[in-house]
């Protein structure tokens, strides 16, 4: 053989995939939460450290008491009339949604949909645009010496005031004390914010998200992840991704340009250590559910609303297939994390889950297709039969000891354990086929609990339980994840310090 072709031979073997890369089900795997879809409290808000006012993101939720009336103001009748200054205490029609315009200014939506506006015959401040403009944006004047004292100037430059408690008014000069007389100030209650890619990546601006994004992809997670990932006994990564990315490098504001590459680089070193990559559509366009980790702007929740935005999604995960479909690394793409019942109807997912799945059938016959089932409700088999008629499909389910009341009340380590051996152990039962279609799989669970304690034996007990359970489901389980601020969440800690042990 000549120089030259074997020059082309080696140069050429770099590029083919490994033809061993993707394991077969059932597989243990690790989600790669917070990487290429922000949630804040993973890197304990680190992230928003560079945003000024980064407790008004998009998405806070504020109450306003004035000052004079000792009232608190509301949205009457929810919306669609005018903002009133007349509770004595406050609930869903007395909070307002930021949307943020920069670090002062900003729409109010209320609980109606709607955003406040001004006016400009009466200088009334009311809440009837569905979508907001100029009339409609106003800036947040802070006390300097104390920040929850605020005033808000309107569009015409003057500031809102509680003359009675029927009227809230534009009319309000410059001049102000700060005092509990004046008409212009307000207690600003703050009940919390969301930290999601949409408040980084609109708090910070495109070039400064873009820079602190690019940072946090290649150093949050690397190929030394995946090594560790493979000699730990783990064999697959379950990675979250934003519907954005289909838009990559020029993705619609606020979002930036730049998770693609960090995609591909997870598949390259996928393909070098022999792990699976399910690619997990974590945050789809209008948004599935109402939590930072869906990408949300305000809370809200639209996906599936309409046929646009289940039409976008299919082009997303068309998308993916296209671009992975010749690696063997594929092992999976789930169609959608975590859609909420009853914003979301089961009408609606089947309709995109069908869609999807062919979207990625038309491009390759070998990864398993996903199927998330819907939070908040009861029957936990309302898609079973359903997604048992499609040919490599994939039923996952998330199974937390949190985020529901039947855990209220468990205060022993015991209490937790039995609860996994024996409800998880019949739930994943009752959804599991013997005729094997579909697969199942529990795509989200930790150790993490409401017992106050730090024994690490403990940990190791409720850990090695839900392994031996969530081994059961025909496709396998994923841990969430892997790296975390809290030691709980972080499977890299816990493996390392031998709280959970993979058998070989």
């Amino acid at each position: 053989m000549g120089i030259i072709a074997l020059l082309l031979l080696i140069f050429s073997s770099w590029l083919l995939p490994n033809s061993d890369a993707a394991p077969k089900p059932p597989i243990r795997a690790v989600n790669l939460g917070g990487w290429l879809v922000t949630e804040g409290w993973i890197q304990g808000f680190s992230l928003f450290d560079g945003i000024h006012n980064n407790d008004l993101l998009d998405g806070t939720q504020l109450q306003f008491l004035s000052v004079t009336q000792n009232r608190y103001l509301v949205a009457d009748g929810g919306g669609g009339g005018a903002i009133l200054a007349d509770r004595t205490s406050a609930s869903s029609w007395e909070t307002f949604r930021l949307w943020r315009i920069n670090e002062t200014t900003f729409n109010f939506r209320v609980n109606g949909g709607q955003f406040w506006g001004l006016n400009s015959t009466t200088g009334v401040v009311v809440a009837k645009a569905t979508t907001p403009g100029p009339s409609e944006t106003f800036q947040i004047v802070r006390r300097d010496t104390d920040k929850s004292r605020v005033r808000i100037r309107a569009p015409n430059g003057l500031f809102l005031q509680a003359k009675t408690m029927a009227s809230v008014t534009a009319d309000y000069g410059q001049n102000t004390n700060w005092s509990d007389s004046d008409p212009s100030v307000f207690v600003a209650n703050n009940l919390g914010s969301l930290y999601g890619e949409y408040q980084l990546c609109n708090g910070y601006g495109l070039a400064n998200a873009t820079q602190v994004l690019k940072k946090h992809w290649s150093t949050f997670i690397n190929e030394k992840d995946f090594s560790f990932i493979a000699s730990s006994g783990l064999n697959a990564v379950r990675i979250p991704v934003g519907w954005w990315i289909a838009s990559d490098p020029n993705p619609p504001l606020p979002f930036v340009g730049g998770s693609l590459q960090a995609l591909d680089n997870a598949f390259r070193w996928a393909q070098n250590y022999s792990i699976g990559v399910i690619v997990d559509l974590h945050a789809a366009p209008g948004s599935q559910n109402p939590y930072e980790h869906s990408a949300t702007r305000d809370g809200s929740q639209q996906w599936g609303t309409n046929d646009a935005n289940i039409n976008q999604t299919v082009q997303v995960i068309e998308f993916l297939a296209t671009r992975y479909a010749n690696s063997t690394a594929l092992l999976a793409i789930e169609l959608l994390n975590e859609p909420l019942a009853p914003v979301t109807t089961l009408d609606s997912l089947m309709k995109y889950y069908k869609d999807g799945y062919y979207a990625v059938r038309r491009h390759t016959s070998t990864p398993y297709v996903i199927m998330s089932n819907r939070l908040n409700i009861n029957n936990q088999s309302e898609i079973l039969q359903f997604a048992g008629n499609f040919t490599g499909a994939v039923l996952d389910v998330h199974y937390y000891n949190l985020f529901s009341s039947v855990f209220d009340n468990f205060t022993t380590v015991q209490q937790n354990i039995d609860f996994v051996r024996n409800n998880r152990s019949a739930e994943l039962a009752a959804i599991t086929n013997k005729n094997g279609s579909p697969l199942t799989f529990v795509g989200e669970w930790s150790v993490a609990w409401g017992v106050n304690t730090t024994n690490a034996t403990d940990y190791q007990r409720f850990a090695q339980v839900q392994q031996d359970v969530y081994g059961n489901a025909t496709f396998g389980w994923a841990y969430w994840t892997l790296q975390n601020v809290n030691a709980v969440w972080n499977m890299t800690y816990l493996i390392k310090n031998g709280v959970i042990t993979l058998k070989r």
